[in-house]
């Protein structure tokens, strides 16, 4: 079953849950940068999100550079923000010891 699209004021009520997340200007992704204190850290932690996500069928939009991982998250075949977005977005922040 395809993940159906939020409408703006359930979007509100995910983010209000959510530490640091920002709704991109057009309300169709949320995005977060996490910092970690090497590129180790770092690396590690995308390689446990990455599980997390193919578990969930569903992948970030993601870059990494050194100690920095700047995340983006939405769904496209819905064209914009779902459920599964926010669940990722928990699993990260929990993943970084930041929830």
């Amino acid at each position: 079953m395809r993940p159906e699209k939020l409408d703006p004021g359930s979007i509100a009520e995910q983010l209000e849950n959510l530490a640091a997340w920002r709704l991109s200007q057009d309300g169709d992704a949320i995005s977060k940068q996490f910092v970690f204190v090497n590129f180790r850290a770092a690396f590690g932690f995308m390689a446990e999100v990455a599980l997390a996500a193919e578990k969930l069928d569903h992948h970030p939009e993601w870059s990494n550079v050194y100690r920095q991982v700047d995340v983006r998250l939405t769904t496209h075949s819905a064209g914009g923000l779902t459920e599964l977005d926010f669940k990722l977005a928990h699993y990260m922040d929990e993943a970084a010891g930041t929830n």
